[in-house]
């Protein structure tokens, strides 16, 4: 991994804590320039000093990607980069767990995770292409096994947008590989980052750790290899396709029963 990195530019988005975080530890021992992109500057400034030193070089750039004039500030930046951008790790990400019937007055919901899933690594992607391309670069984009399945009741907003971003990658990846720029999709199941801290029912659930999923981006950045995903997760996927419908039926048999058990309580 060091190999292929050394002397390239890595922007991370999502960097100040997770996954980005734990990526961007990961290549403090590169000759790499990490431009980190998140809300938190105060995070990221402290990783800065801890990253250099030792090899690598840090650029923080504070911003909220759900903000289309902040994604345009970022690209102006970008594109004044005197050695180019080699890797993009989309990573930056929002999760919202909540019932449609609690979601009647939040439209919100729908436009901020569409704007900070879907519209900020489309916009971002479009801009930067001609200079991937000019270095055959990569796209990493850290996803979830959720697009893969069967759609759950409670997750709609960020369901949909999570599959919008994975669809829009997928459908381009052809195009992009004739401009010599490499995708990979990293498909995760539930990962102990401050995201899920969110809902309770996750607090004991198995997790995977940053550190883990850091070294999956690491992999791929040798490899090249376009999709990373459990092992058996074929099996969820053959049943979301074979069962679609006894299983909605089920899931939506069983949320009946909890929005039932609730009111009772």
């Amino acid at each position: 991994m060091k190999q292929e990195v050394d002397g390239k530019t890595v922007l991370i988005t999502g960097a100040s804590s997770g996954i980005g975080k734990a990526f961007a530890y990961l290549l403090a021992d590169t000759t790499a320039h990490l431009i980190l992109v998140a809300r938190s500057e105060e995070n990221m400034n402290s990783m800065k000093v801890e990253i250099e030193q030792a090899s690598a070089r840090v650029t923080v750039f504070p911003a909220d990607l759900r903000n289309e004039e902040e994604r345009k500030e970022l690209l102006t930046f970008l594109h004044q980069l005197p050695d180019g951008l080699d890797v993009v790790v989309s990573n930056a990400g929002i999760s919202i767990n909540r019932p449609i019937a609690q979601s009647l007055d939040r439209y919100h919901d729908f436009t901020r995770t569409m704007a900070l899933n879907y519209f900020a690594p489309v916009q971002l992607l479009l801009s930067l292409i001609p200079m991937l391309a000019q270095k055959n670069g990569q796209i990493i984009n850290v996803s979830s096994i959720n697009v893969l399945l069967l759609p759950i009741p409670y997750w709609a907003a960020y369901q949909a947008s999570k599959t919008a971003f994975d669809t829009w990658l997928r459908s381009a990846e052809p195009e992009l590989k004739v401009k010599n720029i490499y995708t990979t999709s990293i498909y995760l199941p539930l990962v102990r980052t401050p995201m899920i801290k969110p809902t309770i029912a996750y607090q004991n659930s198995p997790a995977l750790s940053p550190v883990h999923v850091a070294e999956m981006i690491g992999h791929a950045l040798y490899t090249k290899r376009k999709v990373y995903k459990p092992w058996w997760l074929f099996l969820g996927e053959w049943a979301s396709v074979v069962f679609r419908s006894p299983l909605s039926l089920i899931v939506l048999k069983l949320v009946k029963n909890k929005e039932r058990d609730r009111d009772d309580v």
